[in-house]
């Protein structure tokens, strides 16, 4: 792949997929977490220490992101806290989240959510085959919970078996469709797992394409001011050849209207600069490049530069090539033009 698709593209395929998955997590919680409106509704005592374990849960993650911004800030200052020291630091808090979970879940072995989101909190600390353990479990406890085959399947979108993450990815959308995180999640596995995707769903790459672009489209639907979500679906245009232009640059323009900031717009500029410049579009390319102030584009800004004037360049030898060709073709054979072929010619040159 030509170095610069890779340097711009604004998100890396399934490189999201633990914060799409929290996203989709997060959501259950807040449907979990809702507050009974009367004074008398019974609380159970269960769901209230399991509500007290996911803030714990998310106080812990909070605190070390912030200890780890700080380091980062710190060591730019050039007086960071020794690296081990830190990493002692995180283990102790994050310690102290699984020692609840366990606990939790050695009164209540049977309680889905639970299992559910301490594999979410495995996961997020590099714990991949407990997590994994944890949500197989929730998913036996509750077949009908769609987050459990999310977070399986994005497990099996890295690991393998492929085949295992379409299956699961396609039961948490049965089980929820209106939910665009799955929807998203399937249509980058689909589009990454090209043959595979044929294999399983019995396809060809033209439909494959059209599968992974459909389930975008409709995740996009759901959620339209999701700006990653308009750019993974932009992006897919760029392996699909030949290249649907139209199709693309219409997609590239929805993501600069869902664009949070000017960082994120003029990352999508580049982005139709070179779809321009690929398909022959020089003086719109041009334009899109220019748009572009940030510094932090400076290298890619001066790329797709050298890009459009090399292909500039080619364009304007082509076509002088292509005009000799043509002189040459007629000097050779109108030596002696004919009387019949001067003479029929009554009407008016066209």
């Amino acid at each position: 792949m030509n170095v610069l698709v890779i340097a711009i593209l604004i998100v890396a395929a399934l490189g999201n997929s633990a914060s799409l998955t929290k996203a989709a997590q997060t959501k259950e919680r807040q449907k979990s977490s809702q507050k009974p409106v009367a004074s008398t509704t019974y609380i159970d005592p269960i769901e209230h220490e399991y509500e007290k374990l996911l803030e714990l849960d998310d106080a812990a993650q909070e605190e070390v992101d912030k200890w780890i911004r700080d380091a980062k800030a710190f060591e730019v200052k050039g007086s960071s806290l020794p690296e081990a020291m830190l990493n002692s630091k995180i283990e102790q808090r994050f310690g102290e989240v699984k020692k609840s979970y366990e606990t939790f879940l050695q009164l209540h072995p049977k309680h889905a959510k639970a299992r559910l989101a301490y594999g979410s909190f495995l996961n997020d600390i590099q714990e991949d085959g407990a997590a994994v353990t944890h949500w197989e479990k929730a998913r036996e406890l509750d077949p009908s919970n769609p987050a459990a085959w999310n977070n399986l399947a994005n497990h099996y979108g890295h690991r393998g078996p492929i085949k295992k993450s379409f299956e699961y990815y396609d039961k948490a959308i049965e089980l929820n469709p209106k939910e665009p995180v799955y929807l998203q999640n399937l249509a980058t596995t689909v589009y990454l797992f090209r043959d595979d995707a044929m294999g399983h769903y019995h396809i060809t790459e033209d439909q494959v394409f059209a599968k992974a672009l459909d389930l975008y489209r409709q995740a996009l639907k759901l959620d339209p001011k999701n700006f990653p979500l308009a750019t993974d679906l932009a992006q897919s245009y760029y392996g699909i050849k030949p290249l649907r232009t139209k199709e693309a640059l219409e997609a590239w323009e929805y993501a600069v209207k869902v664009a949070n900031d000017n960082i994120e717009r003029e990352g999508v500029y580049l982005h139709m600069a070179r779809v321009e410049l690929n398909s022959g579009m020089f003086i719109a390319a041009r334009q899109h490049i220019n748009i572009v102030t940030n510094q932090m584009y400076d290298v890619l800004k001066g790329r797709l530069i050298r890009n459009l004037a090399e292909k500039e360049a080619k364009a304007k030898k082509g076509d002088s090539a292509g005009a000799a060709n043509t002189l040459g073709t007629l000097s050779s054979g109108a030596s002696k033009p004919s009387a019949s072929a001067i003479g029929t010619s009554r009407e008016p040159a066209k």
